[in-house]
């Protein structure tokens, strides 16, 4: 057999060529990532735990604004409902304080003394009209604050004028010029009176 150009073995790879080269990479040549870097000196054991306790941070930081804004939206909540009850409590006051000097008046003019039969029919049929509306105020929960003999109490009462008078302490109601009002446990008008001295 004769050998032709091309029928020539190549040769194999040289050892040189099949050697992996290796080169070293510094360190200022490794990318920055956002991890912990660990420091050389540092056990990978040490760095990871050190990695848990600040995860661990981070998730009780993240548990205490959760637990506050629950805190906040039932705080919220609990608000609300309350402002909700008390305007449904007095939801009447104002209609209330509208009433009220329309009962002064009426009970004003039934003070009058009717001059005749004809007149003391109406005065019969204002009085069931008053009576019909202090139902209605009573019912919604408007009371008369009782004062007339009573100790005079700031809370409840404005002193218009002073007055002495015999057999009776100081200090005493001795006359209610305009009846007080309250909504419930809440005053709408305090009794104006006159106190003995």
């Amino acid at each position: 057999m004769s050998k032709k150009p091309n029928d020539v073995k190549k040769p194999e790879a040289s050892n040189a060529e099949a050697e992996v080269k290796t080169e070293k990479i510094s360190d200022s040549e490794l990318p920055e990532t956002e991890e912990t870097v660990i420091d050389e000196e540092m056990d990978p054991i040490d760095a990871l735990n050190k990695e848990v306790e600040e995860l661990n941070k981070q998730l009780a930081a993240s548990r205490n604004d959760l637990l506050r804004a629950y805190a906040d939206t039932d705080n919220t909540r609990k608000r609300l409902i309350k402002e909700a009850d008390t305007a449904k409590k007095y939801r009447f006051q104002s209609a209330a304080l509208e009433l009220l000097p329309v009962l002064d008046n009426m009970n004003m003019a039934l003070a009058a003394q009717p001059e005749s039969d004809e007149a003391a029919t109406f005065v019969k049929g204002f009085e069931m009209i008053r009576t019909q509306l202090e139902n209605v105020l009573q019912n919604e929960g408007v009371k008369e604050i009782e004062a007339l003999n009573q100790p005079f109490d700031a809370n409840l009462m404005q002193a218009l004028m002073t007055e002495k008078k015999e057999g009776v302490e100081p200090g005493i109601v001795i006359e209610v010029l305009q009846k007080g009002y309250k909504l419930k446990d809440r005053m709408l008008r305090p009794a104006l009176v006159k106190v003995s001295e």
